[in-house]
């Protein structure tokens, strides 16, 4: 759903001329100016476009007013005066001379003459202001979903399908990426391709979506920020519930706990003291379960069962236990290259989620004690549900569903004792309880507890009280459905040279050779004889001991050590073993043969992660291979495998557009050879939040975009660092988000999309060429490139800021190859070069347009959705992109003049680049399609643009100031201002 742009906002009162405020107007009564009731807000249509905007306007005007307000009390009325200077000279530069290479001087020079700790606090007032800009932004997202429903049951609307039945208000028909508007265009579409009810209905309750919560480092906001976001936003919401009929006692009440509430932001710290650990990623990463999934995902299942009804009759309801989402998480299990993560952090985390959801489940059934607190009669009733539960608690029992569940509960809270325990012995803070259960008194298998709750829900129906059965408890059924006992399960992730090396060390203690000499044949040939003899090939803990130690290196034990936790993990508590790097069927065994001979009970599915170009490429040899390997087969649970596709990487590789093709190729025969072999596979798309990390904001249409037939109903995907609480953070968003993944997945099994024809694939192979050849000839054939990479970016910076807790780097020792894709992602993006996602784009197209090919390449971006996805991403990101502000950092930055030449030479290629995309397109500007894209760029853009000279000062003088006292004061500036370039942009790396 769209939300309207910030129209207008100032640090000010609505006169822009007024006085500061004297620092004692904080403490009187909120009817006075600023107040979320002025009469700008007092729309008298709440569901007119314009008016819509007005609140949003209104909003962040009040939020602005408040936040200059606690700037001149804390720091005084110069500093105010001095954030409104550079504000003002920003809006100039912007509206006289947009595109100047030198537009950003004035403000430079503005700047410099600002001591250190005057940058920290006109860079925190910036950053603070895109902040709760965002916050009122995402409330009007959520507003105008209820608006837009509202006109949809008023029938204000016209609906894209006719014959459909009326909008029953619970999902969005109006809405083509909406659940609703989906099952309404199959079922009555009018272009003859109508679906049938059953075949709707059939791929709804059997498709899966999978959200795999990553810890990457991208969230610049702490959490303690979030909470304070997320309050600000329900205050709005309670504004809105207000603006028409309250009393001014509570409308001052709200308008004070604003007040309170921005104050409170301005003096909280946003600046990471301490690098965060594993296990506190984690907990940040899991609050938006917690929070806000915990109960928007039931309620998002509760809509979706009304829609199917509604649309496809009342017997087509969503089945109790059907679960159209699962949730999995890295935190804590993602050990590639970060050597914080270590076994006992693993098993920290997953007790961690244990406790958590054994928690909120016995809160839960808790509550359901004194919901389901009737007693229906037992004479005459057939119902077996009803007699288990009688034999329970007896047949004189007043209230035998309190009884019944009342050890439960019970047992639900030792289940989170228990959990406590085994935390504190791990983190050797053991302290024994004798009253602290014993595993056969918790739950560890999830069936045990759901088969308790849906025989109450059974006993509940055959008793005449289906509509009790169907309240709460079916929340907490599909809760269960989803979470399962653990909240999430970890995947573990680790390197292929890592179990090489393992197996290495093994194969030498045992007088066999070294395994990293053989070849690829000599490995495979091994690994199948010790599969097939299921023998161990060493006793456990053998590294360990003083006469086999030296065989063993530290890295190799840390892995053997791993395998060894897998194997006292609970049912539930880990999902997938990732093996990143992964370029050999060797890679894939060795992980195989690990777990079985770490007496792994129940295997963990091996997923092979296919990142780089020549990876992807050798993909499909390398799967065929094993699928040739009886062992192997065999050990797929229902002949299922999960690939998983890198995009960050690939892309960092090769370029965007070579990194699409190859992707698209790669899913399509990796399909192919798995049907060969009646295997099921499944893809799990690694995708950053950003589109140079393989991520597109179009959720609908990214989904739609992927090669036919290599979706079929199951989608597992990456949700990465702010992404989380972009789409997760609030519960109208969260459930919005939810129904965009469940309408895309269903929408991609009934559309008809062939693959490209041969001369469009053939345009493809040249296309992606091209690209390859002119990204890396700048990237890694140019000896200018690395020079001018870390002195015009904050990369070189990125590493000592405590944004994550794994290093930048894969080995520390490496230059830009070995730069993770995020970092190389988030230092582009800060200079607003976005380098990444274009470069190479603009060399190819560029190229063809001038060629013979120009028709075919026009055809394909007009009648190839997948295509025309990928370029219009490219052009969004170019209209997000600033030449001149990356002039403005080479300036200041740079000074090797060769680095200087290319960075001009870059710049050009910039140019051109947008200039061939507007060929391509036909567009006149970039983006001329989203007006809303346009509009919020326009109005943000001088912010960040203070930001951006705000940041290139500090940086500037933080390259000069290693050990001085103004050192840490400057590297708070610095975070600063990343965190605000991120909130202004809607995103980092």
């Amino acid at each position: 759903s769209s939300c309207a742009p910030l129209v207008a906002s100032s640090f000010k009162t609505h006169n822009t001329n007024a006085q500061v405020p004297h620092p004692r107007f904080s403490s009187r009564s909120s009817l006075h100016e600023p107040t979320l009731f002025t009469s700008t807000s007092a729309v008298t249509d709440p569901t007119d476009t314009l008016s819509d905007d007005a609140l949003l306007r209104s909003d962040v005007r009040t939020m602005g007013t408040l936040l200059g307000e606690a700037i001149s009390h804390h720091h005084g009325a110069d500093v105010l005066q001095k954030v409104e200077r550079l504000r003002a000279m920003a809006k100039e530069s912007r509206a006289s001379s947009s595109g100047s290479e030198e537009r950003l001087a004035p403000m430079a020079e503005f700047v410099s003459g600002m001591t250190a700790k005057e940058l920290v606090v006109v860079s925190r007032a910036f950053a603070h202001f895109l902040g709760v800009a965002n916050a009122a932004e995402a409330h009007q997202r959520c507003r105008r979903l209820k608006l837009d429903l509202e006109r949809e049951v008023n029938d204000e609307v016209s609906l894209p399908v006719d014959g459909a039945p009326a909008p029953i208000g619970a999902l969005h028909a109006s809405k083509p990426d909406s659940t609703a508007g989906v099952i309404a265009r199959l079922v009555y579409g009018k272009d003859g391709k109508n679906v049938s009810k059953e075949a709707v209905y059939k791929s709804l309750i059997s498709q899966t979506v999978e959200i795999v919560l990553t810890a990457h480092p991208t969230q610049v906001n702490r959490r303690t920020l979030l909470e304070k976001h997320f309050r600000v936003q329900r205050i709005l919401n309670e504004a809105d519930s207000l603006r028409e009929n309250s009393t001014t006692y509570q409308r001052q009440q709200l308008d004070d706990a604003l007040r309170r509430e921005i104050a409170s932001i301005w003096q909280t710290d946003e600046v990471s003291r301490v690098k965060p650990t594993p296990q506190s990623e984690a907990e940040r990463g899991t609050l938006v379960l917690e929070t806000i999934l915990w109960d928007s995902l039931p309620s998002f299942l509760r809509k979706l069962d009304a829609t199917m009804k509604w649309c496809l009759g009342e017997e087509y309801g969503l089945p109790l236990t059907a679960s159209p989402f699962k949730f999995a998480s890295w935190m804590g299990g993602d050990r590639d290259g970060n050597p914080n993560v270590t076994p006992d952090v693993t098993r920290e985390v997953c007790l961690t989620n244990r406790i958590k959801a054994a928690q909120l489940l016995e809160a839960d059934v808790r509550e359901l004690m004194g919901l389901i607190s009737g007693n229906p009669p037992s004479i005459n009733c057939q119902s077996e549900a009803m007699q288990k539960i009688r034999s329970r608690v007896g047949e004189d029992s007043r209230a035998p569903y309190r009884s019944y569940l009342h050890p439960v509960a019970t047992k639900l809270a030792n289940t989170a004792s228990w959990a406590q325990r085994e935390l504190k012995r791990v983190q050797k803070k053991e302290t024994f309880d004798n009253n602290i259960a014993t595993p056969e008194d918790v739950y560890l298998n999830e069936k045990e507890l759901l088969e308790e709750l849906l025989t109450v829900h059974q006993s509940l129906c055959d008793t005449g009280n289906s509509v009790v059965a169907n309240g709460k408890l079916v929340d907490v059924i599909r809760k269960i459905s989803a979470f399962g006992l653990t909240l999430v399960p970890l995947d573990v992730r680790q390197e292929s040279d890592r179990h090489a090396e393992a197996l290495d060390c093994i194969t030498k203690y045992l007088g066999l050779g070294s395994y990293s000499d053989w070849d690829e044949a000599t490995r495979v040939s091994w690994i199948q004889t010790q599969l097939q003899s299921r023998r161990p090939l060493i006793r456990s803990g053998i590294w360990r001991e003083a006469e086999s130690e030296s065989f063993f290196t530290p890295t190799a034990v840390d892995t053997l050590e791993t395998f060894q936790m897998i194997s006292e993990q609970n049912e539930g508590s880990l999902g997938a073993y990732v093996i990143s790097q992964c370029t050999s069927a060797s890679d894939i065994l060795a992980v195989l043969l690990l777990q079985l001979d770490a007496g792994v009970k129940k295997p963990l599915r091996v997923v092979p992660l296919f990142e780089t170009l020549s990876d992807l490429k050798g993909a499909a040899a390398t799967m065929e291979q094993l699928y040739r390997i009886p062992a192997y087969i065999g050990s797929l649970e229902g002949r299922k495998q999960e690939i998983m596709v890198g995009y960050s990487d690939s892309a960092k590789d090769a370029g965007r557009l070579a990194a699409s093709w190859a992707q698209f190729e790669t899913q399509v025969k990796l399909s192919e050879v798995a049907k060969k072999f009646s295997v099921d596979v499944v893809y799990f798309h690694g995708k950053g939040g950003t589109v140079g990390r393989g991520g597109n904001p179009n959720t609908f249409k990214a989904i739609l975009s992927h090669a036919p037939g290599t979706i079929n109903g199951q989608f597992r995907v990456t949700e990465q660092g702010e992404m989380i609480n972009q789409n997760f953070g609030y519960s109208d968003r969260a459930e919005r988000t939810l129904d965009i993944y469940t309408a895309a997945v269903l929408a991609e099994q009934h559309t008809d999309r062939p693959l490209p024809t041969k001369e469009w694939k053939d345009m493809m192979d040249k296309l992606s060429q091209i690209s390859c050849d002119a990204y890396r000839k700048i990237v890694r054939g140019d000896q200018r490139f690395v020079p001018y990479f870390r002195a015009a970016t904050p990369e070189l910076e990125l590493g000592s800021l405590n944004i994550g807790s794994r290093p930048a780097k894969r080995k520390a020792s490496g230059g830009v190859e070995s730069l993770r894709a995020i970092p190389w992602n988030f230092a582009w993006t800060q200079t607003r070069l976005n380098l990444p996602t274009w470069l190479g784009v603009g060399e190819a197209i560029g190229e063809v347009l001038s060629s013979k090919d120009e028709k075919t390449l026009r055809t394909m971006y007009n009648e190839w959705d997948s295509f025309r996805t990928t370029i219009d991403l490219v052009e969004m990101i170019l209209s997000k992109s600033d030449s001149s502000v990356a002039r403005h950092y080479e300036r200041v930055l740079v000074s090797d003049p060769q680095a200087l030449e290319l960075g001009g030479e870059i710049r050009k290629i910039h140019d051109a680049t947008e200039r061939a995309v507007l060929d391509l397109t036909g567009h006149k500007t970039l983006s001329e399609h989203d007006a809303l894209l346009q509009r919020l760029m326009a109005v943000r853009n001088p912010y960040v643009d203070c930001l951006n000279v705000l940041q290139a000062e500090t940086l500037k003088r933080l390259r000069k100031s290693e050990g001085t006292a103004e050192e840490d004061v400057l590297k708070d500036a610095l975070l600063t201002t990343i965190t605000g370039v991120a909130n202004g942009m809607g995103n980092t790396g």
